[in-house]
């Protein structure tokens, strides 16, 4: 049997905030909304792909206002390395979201939280394979070049650094 990904449900304390957070910043839209039985709770769905009913959901019923700890964080991959940057002048000016660069050598990521603690990655792919883990801090201020320089410079000692299709090529499941 293979599983491909399809959606993860969240608790969240506030809608709004949560809401706002994930459409206005990460680019999800609404796509549904119901009680999740009478007199119950609204349950939001959420996608970015018009194939995909959903890829989040939130259930308003959270009554704590500490940080979510169940789940270390969500990844999302980007398709280019102008997409990750632009997220990042989104990120960088909003109250309580700390964004920590790191590259794995075959990602240049961004990690940070939601409004509500949860974690998140947004990765962009590099043309390359390393074993994991791995983690360097990136300097966000790179162009996509210098940025595919330096994750070579940096992994490129690694036994098992190679081009990515090479590694993909020869995994069998």
């Amino acid at each position: 049997m293979q599983l491909t990904w399809s959606h993860a449900v969240m608790y969240v304390q506030d809608l709004d905030k949560a809401l706002s957070f994930y459409c206005d910043v990460l680019g999800f839209f609404v796509t549904d909304r119901g009680p999740m039985g009478e007199g119950m709770a609204d349950i939001i769905f959420l996608s970015q792909n018009p194939d995909e009913h959903h890829q989040l959901a939130m259930v308003p019923t959270r009554k704590d206002d500490k940080p979510s700890n169940t789940v270390n964080h969500f990844a999302f991959r980007t398709p280019s390395f102008d997409l990750l940057k632009a997220l990042l002048k989104k990120l960088e000016p909003l109250q309580g979201i700390k964004v920590n660069p790191l590259s794995h050598g075959n990602t240049l990521s961004l990690y940070f939280n939601d409004p509500e603690g949860n974690g998140i990655e947004v990765f962009w792919d590099t043309p390359w394979h390393v074993a994991q883990p791995q983690g360097k801090v990136w300097d966000t201020t790179l162009d996509e070049e210098t940025a595919l320089a330096w994750v070579e410079a940096e992994f490129s000692h690694e036994p098992t650094f190679q081009p990515r299709d090479q590694f993909y090529s020869g995994r069998s499941l």
